[in-house]
């Protein structure tokens, strides 16, 4: 049975839980529905400053699905969920549940200090170096660009590859192109990603500037197979999330019938034709507009924000997953590349000093996806998930970096009581 509009009130979904209840009727607003739904999850009275902008933030931009995790020196303080997404049970019948602390959105670039966190794990255990070349590893010709002998995994790891975006266009968003340039059906490979690629000069000389690359760390996602021999994701869970006691998180897939009832659904105005086969379908952007498989290593996760929160603490200090001489090298200044407000790339992560610390942080971003994690020098780490980006005639959403960083700083007393064990 279907609930109505007018029937589905704020009692019965705080009376429904964590648990499935019937979907809204069909031409319900989502935003709407949203606005009226109680956030699940445990906000402490000191930090209910993060929680108040969050609800404005979302309110204003009609976000209909979010999260917000904060915590400090090795402990979760706070774990919000707000808003809720459609789901649908074994009978294939939909469902409107409330987005849990838990629930799995796509995280996009949050995905790039996990590879690059698995090449150092490679690098500790003796099974790589950084100065090796990707043409070594990966086999790939020079005959198109002989520079390419010049990109070693360091520099992959920093976006000094020789790729530019904005020149030869990012790959990983080219899947029709590519299909057609190599007479191959879709969905395309890695493999016809690279063969691809390969085929054409560089735009820059390795190492010459910094430029942000995905494809320089799809490629590091087949350097972590090629050397561990084994699969990516199944490389990052043994070697780093496991003992960092993470279970949840998982590749993200490109259609909604793939994802598991855990995960959110993702908006967004826009649509592509679809990369996943050759119908030719118009389809909306975030289900089979682009290949959620073929962005794995820079930017195929979906995971929780506690779930981000806790794997950042593999960063504080050495641990079962890292020691101190590979975090050391991943907040390391490149060889170039500090823009001019003193800010770097390391690996995966923007790094800038802080006193005598270092503030470090990034963002994700895909068609239904934002995304958004910083540690700071102060010990407080905090991490805001959407499912929906900044568009156009949309208000800007990278103002949540200076939002919670302001939330933070007004902070009088932090909390002492630790959530870890609620969620892990």
């Amino acid at each position: 049975m279907t609930i109505s509009r007018t029937s589905f009130t704020r009692r019965r979904f705080l009376q429904a839980g964590a648990g499935a209840v019937p979907a809204l009727a069909l031409g319900t607003s989502p935003a709407l529905a949203a606005a009226a739904l109680p956030p699940t999850g445990t906000v402490p009275a000191s930090l209910v400053g993060f929680d108040s902008m969050m609800k404005k933030y979302i309110t204003e931009r009609q976000i209909t699905s979010a999260q917000l995790a904060v915590a400090r020196k090795g402990k979760i303080l706070l774990a919000r969920g707000y808003g809720s997404y459609t789901t649908r049970d074994a009978q294939n019948q939909p469902f409107l549940r409330l987005v849990q602390p838990t629930s799995l959105f796509r995280v996009a670039s949050l995905s790039k200090h996990i590879t690059s966190a698995a090449i150092m794990r490679l690098v500790q255990d003796g099974k790589l170096s950084l100065s090796t070349p990707v043409t070594t590893l990966l086999g790939l010709s020079t005959q198109a660009d002989p520079r390419l002998a010049k990109v070693t995994v360091l520099r992959l790891m920093q976006h000094l590859g020789g790729w530019d975006r904005d020149v030869s266009k990012d790959p990983l968003w080219l899947d029709h192109t590519i299909s057609t340039v190599l007479d191959v059906p879709l969905p395309i490979s890695h493999a016809d990603i690279m063969r691809y690629t390969t085929d054409r000069p560089l735009d820059f000389a390795p190492g010459a500037k910094m430029v942000y690359s995905n494809y320089g760390y799809m490629l590091l996602g087949r350097i972590i197979e090629k050397v561990s021999g084994t699969t990516y994701e199944s490389y990052i869970k043994q070697k780093l999330l496991a003992p960092a006691g993470i279970t949840r998180m998982r590749l993200g897939r490109s259609l909604r019938a793939e994802s598991p009832v855990s995960e959110v659904n993702y908006t967004s105005k826009y649509t592509n034709k679809s990369v996943v086969d050759e119908s030719g379908t118009v389809v909306p952007y975030p289900y089979g507009g682009f290949s959620m498989p073929n962005q794995d290593a820079n930017g195929g996760w979906t995971a929780s924000a506690v779930d981000l929160v806790k794997f950042a603490m593999v960063f504080d200090a050495a641990g079962p997953v890292l020691n101190a001489a590979s975090i050391a090298k991943l907040f390391a200044k490149p060889e170039t590349g500090v823009n001019g407000n003193g800010s770097w790339y390391g690996g995966g992560w923007w790094v800038r000093t802080s006193g005598s610390g270092i503030n470090t942080w990034h963002n994700g971003s895909m068609p239904g996806t934002f995304s958004f994690l910083a540690r700071m020098s102060s010990g407080v780490s905090y991490c805001a998930v959407f499912n929906r980006r900044e568009e156009e005639g949309s208000l800007d959403f990278d103002s949540i970096d200076p939002l919670l960083n302001k939330a933070a700083v007004a902070v009088t007393s932090w909390p002492t009581t630790d959530l870890t064990s609620k969620y892990f």
